[in-house]
């Protein structure tokens, strides 16, 4: 079995050659990547949250990103203003290479993670209340001092994933999973068993002056939908990224056009 492709996936970005026991994409991801983004007011509602993060970061442009200042020996965490317990969420995390350190840590966190420590770790993913990829290390970590720490991707037999800028965060409450996906491939899922919890967007990071974005794409609930979206739905997908943009060009009325493209 292949990692999942999603729809609207960059090409820019190799695809891991991996193999997994279990990629099956949640249930509801490719809809939701599909849809335009939330407008930019959303993505401040779930951006990064300047009353809940370490004093050694300041949250700029009202959520949308972070600066870590540069402080030695000292490991920071940010969390976002929103917390799940329902629902298939993703957002963006874009986080420069250059900046990440010996420890760069993406994940989510209860309302009661530690968000500091005086000495430089994978912070988050220490302890019970956080979940946390080091996109550095490759290594997953919950409740988690660092040695024994699975690999993620499973599977991929001593060759460390090189994790580009940008990466996708996928938390579905619904089945109780987190997982990511990267230019455009679902990953798999990291971790389970995470459902009766409230989970925040978290990261922690050791870097002085690195800048952390966020970009909260959108949430899809468990119900059931029209024959008219799942029909959108099925001409997209039959369609592929490639050729969406070809639609304006098919023999069909222009109102059947725009619902589409979801506009």
């Amino acid at each position: 079995m292949g990692q999942t492709a999603l729809a609207g996936g960059s090409s820019s970005t190799p695809t891991p050659q991996a193999l997994y026991s279990d990629l099956s994409c949640p249930e509801g991801l490719e809809e939701l990547l599909s849809a335009p983004p939330p407008d930019l007011g959303t993505q401040r509602r779930h951006g990064w949250n300047p009353k809940d993060c370490s004093e050694n970061i300041e949250v700029k442009e009202r959520g949308l990103y972070f600066e870590r200042r540069p402080v030695a020996q000292s490991t920071d965490g940010a969390r976002g203003k929103r917390g799940y317990s329902r629902g298939l969420h993703a957002w963006e995390i874009s986080w420069p290479p250059e900046q990440r350190g010996t420890h760069a840590v993406v994940g989510v966190a209860t309302a009661l993670a530690p968000l500091q420590a005086d000495h430089y770790a994978a912070l988050l993913g220490s302890n019970s209340e956080s979940w946390g990829w080091d996109i550095g290390r490759g290594k997953l970590y919950h409740q988690s001092k660092g040695p024994g720490a699975p690999q993620y991707p499973a599977g991929t037999q001593g060759e460390q994933l090189e994790v580009p800028e940008r990466l996708l965060v996928v938390l579905d409450m619904e089945e109780g999973t987190l997982g990511y996906a990267i230019g455009g491939t679902y990953l798999g899922p990291a971790f389970r068993g995470l459902k009766g919890r409230t989970l925040y967007p978290a990261v922690s990071a050791v870097w002085g002056q690195c800048q952390v974005r966020i970009r909260y794409l959108g949430e899809r609930r468990a119900e059931p939908h029209s024959l008219l979206h799942l029909s959108r739905l099925c001409v997209r997908h039959t369609l592929g990224d490639t050729r969406l943009g070809q639609v304006s060009a098919l023999p069909l009325p222009p109102a059947m056009k725009r619902y589409l493209l979801y506009q």
